[in-house]
């Protein structure tokens, strides 16, 4: 009777709290993803996910791998932009004062790791161009190991690692746009400015309807599509244009499409990318060891390192402050949760190199192992820190 009380407990509790389940979902999906990678349906899931989807074939569409990557993660991103906007304006993001520490921590957490990146591939220029696959945070998985570990994060903690989460998303769409941008086409990228320049116009004369804010979205989408640019920047920018000015009932057309995408997001999108790019052949080929060895050091050292020192930086120069009640071993489990890549980690290195199954392998070999050490490190060290706070009261 009691395991059937605390099965309950445990799937009630899941229901109630999404990022637990997102975590958990995205788990699961990479589990799936790397026993399929090392079982004999391998030859035949690559295919599947390769071939053709399209005849004539789809430019940037042509496969489910290319749908995944410059299609359904596009809504991902837009839901992105929407959180972003929603923070800076009316969030944790809106107060000058609150947002010193986070964003220096967050800008520090994405400069040490690709530092560290780029001195242990120094002797290998054909590698350095993945400078920041390990600068990304995977907040899905981070926030689930924080809601795992419930009453042993303090809410100030949570709040700190999320808005360093929404400024480090910020960094990795900029690095997206600027770092691995190859080729403009002037005349999409035109089109594309044009089709923002309505959506904005849509805002100014306060359009509250969200339909064509959406269609604008899909029309923004194709043109930058095409444009040389990736994608799923198109998503963040069609984001920001969409009104959150509350009306009587505290409402806007932003907050509702939040609230709609935000479990689609985190339930079916990213851990439908995790099942997609996850698989790792564990006694597949990976060539020289310096490319994963830099991405988990990047991940598994970098984000603490750079979010701990930007924390110690700030306090004894007087710039900004830690967050009430946080210890600094609580602070040091906050930048080692950072650590977990993972989703985002994944997606910028589908950018930064072509396809090569010995070099994809190697670099999900890294990332899987610097976001694991993260994840059990960081969690380790915040139980620690919360059983001496507790002791110490």
């Amino acid at each position: 009777m009691l395991f059937f009380t605390k099965s309950r407990d445990f799937v009630q509790n899941l229901a109630r709290n999404q990022e637990i389940l997102a975590g958990i979902l995205l788990a699961f999906a990479t589990i799936v993803a790397i026993a399929i990678s090392n079982s004999p349906l391998s030859p035949a899931w690559t295919r599947t996910l390769d071939q053709p989807l399209f005849t004539p074939r789809l430019p940037h569409l042509a496969s489910l791998r290319d749908v995944m990557g410059n299609g359904v993660m596009v809504a991902f991103f837009f839901t992105v932009g929407l959180e972003v906007k929603r923070e800076v304006l009316i969030g944790n993001l809106a107060d000058a004062r609150q947002r010193r520490l986070p964003v220096l921590a967050a800008l520090a957490g994405m400069a040490v790791p690709a530092a560290i990146y780029l001195m242990m591939v120094r002797d290998a220029p054909a590698l350095q161009r993945g400078w920041a696959i390990p600068s990304a945070t995977d907040i899905a998985f981070a926030m689930g190991v924080i809601a795992l570990l419930g009453r042993c994060v303090p809410r100030s903690l949570r709040l700190f690692l999320l808005t360093v989460a929404v400024v480090d998303d910020i960094g990795a769409v900029i690095v997206i746009a600027l770092g691995y941008t190859a080729h403009v086409d002037a005349a999409w990228l035109g089109a594309g400015a044009a089709v923002l320049a309505a959506g904005v116009a849509l805002n100014r004369i306060g359009c509250k309807r969200v339909w064509p804010y959406g269609l604008m979205a899909v029309a923004l989408w194709w043109c930058v599509l095409h444009s040389g640019v990736h994608a799923t920047v198109a998503g963040v920018l069609a984001a920001l244009t969409v009104p959150i000015a509350l009306d009587e009932r505290h409402d806007s057309p932003l907050l509702r499409l939040e609230h709609a995408l935000a479990p689609w997001s985190g339930l079916v999108i990213v851990p439908l990318f995790g099942l997609v790019n996850a698989g790792v052949r564990l006694g597949g080929p990976v060539g020289d060891l310096t490319l994963p060895l830099a991405i988990g050091a990047g991940l598994a050292l970098g984000k603490p390192l750079g979010i701990m020192g930007a924390m110690w930086l700030a306090e004894i120069t007087g710039f900004a402050r830690r967050p009430e009640g946080l210890t600094w071993l609580q602070a040091l489990g906050a930048g080692q949760l950072a650590g977990i890549g993972f989703t985002m980690s994944m997606f910028i290195s589908t950018l930064a190199f072509t396809p090569d199954p010995a070099r994809e392998n190697a670099i999900r070999m890294g990332i899987l192992a610097g976001s694991l050490i993260s994840g059990s490190v960081g969690a380790l060290i915040l139980r620690l820190g919360h059983n001496k706070s507790g002791r110490s009261a």
